[in-house]
């Protein structure tokens, strides 16, 4: 066609009366409130079902809350210069991780020395006493 179809055109496609085409067309014309009362009862609204991508489920919410309290307990098992790389190096608690360097300067050693404090510290944590408290959170 090259342009919009008539309502009377989209009538005679669709096998529907015009008037019926016409009413479609305002509907969808008219914007919608997401406040707009859905059923019978005044309690629902049309913007309760669409989905917020956004949103966190509450079981995830639970795990995550749960991975982050494991966590905190697992690493207190370590010495608190080997807790506090870890966290520094993965970011654990933070906004970001940093670098061997950095982590270096803020104890005034090598990054070779905080690479073995952080291996040890990652061999500690692979012990099955310590890791079991974990491998919950790789099955879910």
């Amino acid at each position: 066609l090259g342009r919009e179809p008539t309502p009377d055109e989209i009538a005679t496609q669709m096998e529907m009366p015009v008037d019926k085409v016409r009413k479609v067309l305002k509907i969808v014309k008219e914007p919608v409130s997401l406040e707009t009362p859905i059923g019978d009862d005044e309690d629902s609204h049309l913007g309760d079902f669409i989905e917020d991508k956004n949103a966190v489920l509450p079981v995830e919410a639970a795990i995550h809350s749960n991975l982050r309290e494991s966590t905190t307990k697992v690493l207190a098992t370590l010495t608190p210069r080997e807790e506090r790389v870890l966290r520094m190096r993965f970011g654990i608690g933070m906004n970001t991780d940093h670098t061997l360097e950095e982590v270096g300067q803020q104890f005034s050693v090598t990054r070779e020395r905080i690479r073995q404090i952080e291996a040890k510290a990652l061999r500690k944590l692979k012990h099955p006493s310590r890791s079991r408290k974990l491998r919950s959170f790789l099955d879910s």
